[in-house]
């Protein structure tokens, strides 16, 4: 029966794949000819218009003769833009012309409508049957809206009621159907959907239905705030967020905007991975960052800002470094939302004094010296907040430097600048007077008329700088009052139990500041001093904030994207078991989260079944782990992972790259040596790209993901998956801490269906419990 379906199924694939390159190659050409036309017309535009302006008839005549030709002209851009936007959508549904199918029956009718959902609309060879209705279209609710039953959708005339008989979705690749199954909900995995769709007995049937409810809550929760979603590896948490994107763009399409959802994700690569996932978004794709990215734009320009795969690289490899351990500790205090407390103590105590001004300097000059701004600040009313203190010291200093302007003009430096201006600059200060009607050409005539008007015209564009930096407060020292945070050893701000490690700290943290350097785990604290004393930049058309990898936060950012995203709904995806960050020993998990928002508007999902790896590398993995024992596996056979002793790295060497050679003939299509830091990953890569061609070095500045041989670093792997895993060295003296144990488990888990683990002289202990525990 399932055969009969999918052959059915395939020819109407088939049919459509056939109009689909026939609509395209029609399209092709006539957008050419159209494309020859514009040109055409461009180059003799003039040529075509009659223009004769000897009176008002004529006159008349010429402006109809000019309004017919732009008209003529924008026709064809118009439809040549209609076309290069088919093409556009042709071309995807090429690649997968649709990716879900619904029946249904309209109360009242006998007749059974079947609808095709695809990124686009397509009509049939008459041209007026849908072959395929755009996610977005009205009818394409029942899809996200119902299960198999009683279905309704609303149109422009009104409601539509009925019956849904088959929700049916599919794995279409260049024509071919790779997959198809019927569910009651949208599974946006396709992994997940390549499984589902081949097989069919109970036991699978049994799973998709736990399967189906555990997504369904995520997709479809409208009520939480918070919606944390625990999830193992492999789980499907992000995957089931994105498909909940693509629900809640659809359920609230008249209210909300792809751009009022931002993602944060773990890195530049992970946005381009995710960005292929759900066909559905099709062109309204989410807005995507990372939270590096975000502190880059916010402070990027101030400091030589450390970046957290940077930071990693020193906690996993700088263990002989005399201030290591001051570093960790300094890594913990600073990420603790206590800390908070201590930054907004240290601004109070800057309302009554202590704040740091720059003066306003002009060639050379101080114009406003920092001690006249100062005071002006401190004469304001301290019942007004810093923020509003600073808004009015701005407005000052903008009187300030109009006032200061009318004298520059009579400097001798204008008067040089003067005699170096061109006949433009003449005619467009004369131009620009004339349109304010502030002079007459008779007026401009006046010889010390003429010289004022140039000399404010250049003191105005020189101070535009000057103008622009008060209008963005950059009167304010800020990198030097967060230094003073520290420099201050008596910090009558800090509370009691922080004194225990503050002084080797504040040491460490005053050294690294003075060479200009702001660490990844002062970056929080330092852009919130900064929103303290000048106001907070909110984002306030934000709805919806997804925070994947959300364990790697720590309560700090939390607290802190919280405050900047004040309207948004939070979704935040995780795996306890891969914090990796030296902050995650702060052991608090998502307990901060819980902290934002009431127990009434917070909602937790736990996903237990990992379907991304094969059952015995999820066996395997789970071991490594506390609570391991609590991960399901999905079902789905495989490889037992191998673990290989070698005598050298030449020996390690020769047998990793023989092993990539039989992967890649068994026809993997993406292969990860996973190493641990970025050091061992560049050694990695320069031992085996001779003996391995086309292979790639994953780089932290690295912002496109293809399918193909890597190497990569151990954090850089998260959120990724691979057709198979190579875990370059296994080694205790590699992996040998237990601070180290969900970073190996984390690398091991991105492994689908092969697991491949090399080590020398020692296993790490990591992969001993896991084999001894089998």
């Amino acid at each position: 029966m399932q055969d009969e379906q999918r052959i059915e199924e395939q020819k109407r694939v088939d049919r459509v794949m056939r109009l689909i390159r026939e609509q395209l190659g029609k399209l092709l050409q006539n957008s050419s000819g159209m494309r020859e036309d514009i040109v055409d017309i461009r180059k003799n535009f003039w040529d075509d218009v009659t223009l004769n302006f000897e009176d008002a008839s004529e006159a008349a005549e010429s402006a109809a003769s000019l309004k017919q030709q732009a008209e003529v002209l924008a026709e064809r851009e118009h439809s040549h833009r209609h076309a290069s936007q088919q093409v556009k959508l042709l071309r995807k549904l090429e690649q997968t012309p649709y990716f879900g199918r619904v029946d249904f029956i309209e109360n009242g009718s006998s007749e059974e409508e079947r609808i095709y959902l695809g990124v686009g609309s397509m009509l049939d060879e008459s041209g007026s049957n849908y072959l395929i209705y755009d996610w977005r279209a009205p009818v394409s609710s029942l899809y996200y809206d119902y299960s198999p039953g009683p279905a309704s959708y609303v149109t422009p005339a009104g409601s539509i009621e009925g019956r849904m008989t088959l929700k049916r979705q599919y794995v279409i690749r260049r024509g071919q159907i790779e997959g198809m199954f019927d569910t009651g909900v949208t599974i946006g995995d396709e992994l997940l959907q390549e499984v589902l769709g081949k097989h069919s007995d109970a036991q699978m049937k049994s799973i998709v239905a736990t399967i189906q409810r555990e997504q369904n809550q995520i997709i479809r929760n409208e009520r939480a705030r918070l919606l944390i979603v625990q999830g193992a590896a492999g789980s499907g948490k992000t995957s089931a967020a994105l498909q909940r994107v693509a629900y809640l763009l659809y359920r609230y399409r008249g209210s909300l905007q792809a751009d009022q959802i931002v993602l944060f994700s773990p890195n530049p690569m992970f946005n381009s991975y995710v960005a292929t996932v759900l066909p559905e978004l099709g062109e309204q794709n989410m807005q995507q960052t990372t939270y590096q990215q975000y502190l880059e734009h916010r402070i990027g320009q101030s400091f030589a800002l450390e970046d957290p795969f940077a930071q990693m690289e020193y906690t996993l490899g700088s263990m002989e470094d005399p201030d290591y351990e001051t570093r960790i500790a300094s890594i913990r205090h600073k990420s603790g939302a206590s800390f908070m407390k201590v930054i907004e103590r240290y601004v109070d105590t800057l309302g009554e004094s202590g704040l740091l001004f720059k003066a306003i300097k002009f060639r050379g000059r101080k114009l406003i010296a920092a001690e006249a701004i100062e005071e002006h600040f401190y004469s304001l009313d301290k019942s007004f907040t810093i923020p509003n203190r600073f808004k009015m010291t701005a407005d000052w200093l903008l009187k300030e430097l109009t006032r200061l302007s009318k004298e520059e003009r009579k400097k001798q430096w204008v008067e040089d600048e003067m005699e170096l201006l061109d006949k433009e600059a003449y005619i467009h200060a004369f131009n620009e007077l004339n349109r304010k009607e502030r002079y007459t050409s008779d007026s401009f005539d006046d010889f010390d008329r003429e010289k004022d008007v140039l000399a404010t015209m250049i003191v105005q564009e020189r101070f535009k700088r000057l103008r622009s930096r008060v209008k963005k407060l950059r009167f304010v020292d800020t990198q030097t009052l967060y230094l003073r945070l520290y420099e201050n050893e008596q910090a009558p701000w800090l509370v009691e139990e922080s004194r225990l490690e503050w002084e080797a700290i504040r040491k460490l943290t005053v050294e690294q500041l003075k060479h200009g350097i702001l660490t990844y785990e002062d970056a929080t604290p330092y852009l919130y001093m900064k929103d303290l004393i000048e106001g907070f930049q909110t984002n306030t058309s934000v709805r919806h904030l997804f925070i994947d990898e959300a364990q790697d936060y720590s309560p700090f950012q939390f607290y802190y994207l919280k405050r900047v995203f004040p309207m948004a709904k939070m979704t935040a995806l995780g795996d306890l078991n891969q914090s990796i960050f030296a902050h995650a020993a702060l052991g608090n998990g998502f307990d901060p989260l819980g902290e934002l928002y009431s127990k009434e508007e917070t909602e937790t999902i736990v996903l237990t079944r990992s379907y991304r790896s094969t059952k015995p590398i999820v066996e395997f993995t789970s071991r490594m782990i506390e609570g391991g024992s609590r991960i399901v596996p999905f079902n789905r056979d495989g490889d037992e992972p191998t673990v290989t002793a070698v005598a050298n790295e030449s020996e390690l060497h020769g047998m990793i790259a023989e092993r990539i050679r039989r992967l890649q003939e068994e026809g993997a299509n993406s292969i990860a040596v996973i190493c641990k830091t970025a050091e061992e990953s560049l050694t990695a890569y320069e031992a085996l790209e001779r003996n391995c061609p086309g292979m790639r070095l994953i780089e932290k500045e690295t912002v496109t993901f293809e399918n193909g041989t890597v190497v990569i670093p151990s954090y850089l792997a998260k959120g990724v998956e691979f057709d198979a895993v190579i875990l370059y060295n296994a080694s205790s003296d590699v992996y040998g801490r237990e601070s180290e144990r969900k970073l190996f488990y984390t690398a091991c888990t991105r492994a689908m269906h092969e697991l491949h683990l090399y080590y020398l002289l020692e296993p790490t202990p990591f992969l001993t419990e896991a084999i001894s525990k089998k």
